[in-house]
């Protein structure tokens, strides 16, 4: 039983790692659809907290089950909206400048 935190704590620390170096290489012109693919995750997470913050939970803890739902869905909204737009500020990245279309 001891080991697992440390167990833990490895995947943590090899995921970042992996992470890392895993953004690192990837070229500009990849990060955009990158980005839409992180968003449509982040809509199936805001699904689950909807779920999560309407599920019926034991009688003594339904409204701590609520109340970390509610929270659930407000961090992934902020996170869906805040994906788009920074999908949309990297696509304005590619547009023409001046009045040329």
């Amino acid at each position: 039983m001891e080991l697992i935190p440390v167990f833990l704590a490895f995947i943590l620390v090899l995921s970042i790692f992996l992470g890392f170096e895993l953004i690192s290489k990837v070229p500009a012109t990849l990060h955009t659809p990158l980005m839409s693919g992180a968003n449509a995750i982040s809509g199936i997470t805001l699904v689950g907290a909807l779920m999560a913050a309407g599920a019926a939970a034991d009688a003594g803890q339904a409204t701590v089950a609520t109340v970390l739902g509610v929270a659930a869905v407000v961090f992934a909204t902020i996170n869906v909206v805040g994906g788009y737009m920074v999908t949309d500020r990297m696509l304005g990245m590619f547009k023409k400048r001046g009045g040329e279309g």
